[in-house]
């Protein structure tokens, strides 16, 4: 039916054995054509590490100060244990490479990962402000000093675990997850040490649930984006800062190209985007594309859009007229 298809930025493997091309590359999935940031592997395991020992600190002061708030606050930071487990198995998983049945490898779960973060950060979060709520109806005393340096510490471990990740946040949704919640339980930390601090000055015990329902509603708000940019990659949106109009004006002017349609571009995952579309070349237009063209292409789509995974199909007028895919309303 079409005069030519080229798969990603790269053609197609079995075209090249074909026309007695064989670059090696081992096979359908073997040539393992992975776009991937550096990995943060020693990151998580120092997050980990830290968190767990801190865990543990604060489970033993609790049971001996006989201080339930303490053995809450551990509980919630097993849970940060959790999600840096569940962020780093996503960036494990993320680097498989593809097999038949996942042809695209296990990226997605980056994206899933992040999702789930958001979906616990906020759930957490509420947790802690209804515990507020009741606090601001039935005030009782907080556990004094000890609280306070173990909030302290607390800073501490969550503020550098945080730190870790603050450069991949920057590009990676699925970092940038386990960036936001350690950095919401360091700011709550300090919360709790400044309620803390003003209830041993003023001795009213209503300070330390109005900071806390004041610092959630600044978490829910920083969480509220993560929530909303990892929903949306999971639903395969076009991924933020990627303009579809300009794309397509842009793959107009490749030479030949005097139409296009069936434009997709959706994440595969936290830090790459892909790209199919099918190109119509103009009536005058004879044979195959020119050579170079479909490298040309995928390295301008990566160069102005950072689109790793373009796959580029070329039809003739007739073709395109023909072509099932050509109605708008299609996918």
């Amino acid at each position: 039916m079409h005069d030519a298809h080229a798969g990603h930025d790269h053609a197609a493997h079995g075209h090249e054995e074909a026309c007695g091309h064989d670059h090696g590359h081992g096979g359908l999935f073997g040539h393992h054509h992975v776009h991937t940031p550096a990995s943060y592997g020693r990151a998580f395991a120092i997050g980990i590490a830290l968190n767990l020992v801190y865990v543990v600190g604060e489970a033993v002061w609790g049971v001996r100060s006989h201080a339930l708030s303490l053995l809450a606050d551990a509980g919630h930071n097993l849970s940060d244990v959790l999600a840096l487990g569940a962020a780093w198995l996503a960036e494990v998983l993320s680097r498989r490479s593809p097999t038949t049945n996942f042809t695209y490898g296990w990226r997605r779960s980056s994206i899933l990962a992040a999702l789930g973060n958001a979906v616990a950060l906020l759930v957490v979060t509420g947790g802690i402000m209804w515990e507020a709520v009741l606090r601001l109806i039935h005030p009782h005393p907080v556990a004094g000093v000890a609280v306070m340096v173990v909030a302290g510490i607390g800073i501490v471990v969550n503020g550098l675990t945080a730190l870790l990740f603050a450069s991949g946040g920057k590009k990676d949704l699925n970092l940038h997850g386990a960036f936001l919640h350690m950095a919401s339980d360091a700011v709550m930390a300090l919360a709790v040490v400044a309620g803390g601090g003003l209830i041993f000055l003023t001795g009213w015990l209503r300070i330390d649930p109005i900071i806390c329902l004041v610092v959630s509603l600044s978490i829910i708000l920083a969480t509220w984006s993560l929530l909303r940019d990892s929903l949306d990659m999971a639903l395969d949106r076009v991924p933020r800062g990627i303009d579809p109009t300009a794309v397509a004006a842009f793959l107009r002017t490749l030479p030949g190209v005097c139409d296009l349609h069936d434009l997709h571009i959706w994440p595969i995952s936290t830090t790459e985007t892909a790209l199919t579309v099918h190109l119509v070349r103009a009536a005058g237009e004879q044979g195959h594309a020119p050579d170079g063209l479909l490298n040309r292409a995928a390295a301008e789509l990566q160069a102005r859009f950072g689109i790793v995974h373009p796959t580029l199909q070329i039809e003739t007028l007739t073709d395109a007229g023909q072509c099932i895919l050509a109605e708008a309303h299609s996918v």
